[in-house]
Formats: structure tokens, C-alpha cells, sequence
């Protein structure tokens, strides 16, 4: 998830797997694959970013994820 404020300030959290499209029209406007419109404060280079580093920290935990027993057992009957 990704934080964003609108513009009385509230804060909230969300899914960037759901964003269908940014505008900077000169408002930022998230629009979501739902038809669901946000308009918030950060401008769309910063709506950007933090997707971007949200992605990047999904594939560093996978990275650095061992699995668990059963995934083991599954690596091995590849094998």
C-alpha cells in the first residue's frame, strides 16, 4: 500500500496494483481501475516514486524471503 493525502490533509492508504491512471490536470487525480478518483496533494512524479519504491520493497522482501518447510519440500521434488 501507498500513503496519499488528499487535500483536507487526511491521509490514507492505497493498493497501486488497483491505479488505472494518473492526471496532473493541475490537480493530481488518481483514478482507479473502479472509476473510484482521488484527488490528492503530492503531484504525480511524487504518486510515482512511492509506487515505485512500494514495488521495489515487494521484490526485496521476496528476495530476501527463505520459505517455509513446505516450499522446501517443493524445491526438492523439482530436483
Amino acid at each position: 500500500m501507498i500513503v496519499v493525502t488528499r487535500l483536507n490533509q487526511t491521509r490514507f492508504a492505497l493498493n497501486p496494483d488497483l491505479i488505472e491512471r494518473i492526471q496532473a490536470s493541475p490537480d493530481t487525480t488518481i483514478v482507479l481501475v473502479d472509476a473510484a478518483t482521488f484527488v490528492v496533494t503530492e503531484t504525480m512524479d511524487e504518486v510515482i516514486a512511492k509506487i515505485t519504491r512500494y514495488r521495489a520493497g515487494v521484490l526485496a522482501a521476496a528476495a530476501n524471503w527463505s520459505g517455509d518447510i513446505s516450499h522446501a519440500d517443493d524445491a526438492e521434488a523439482v530436483h
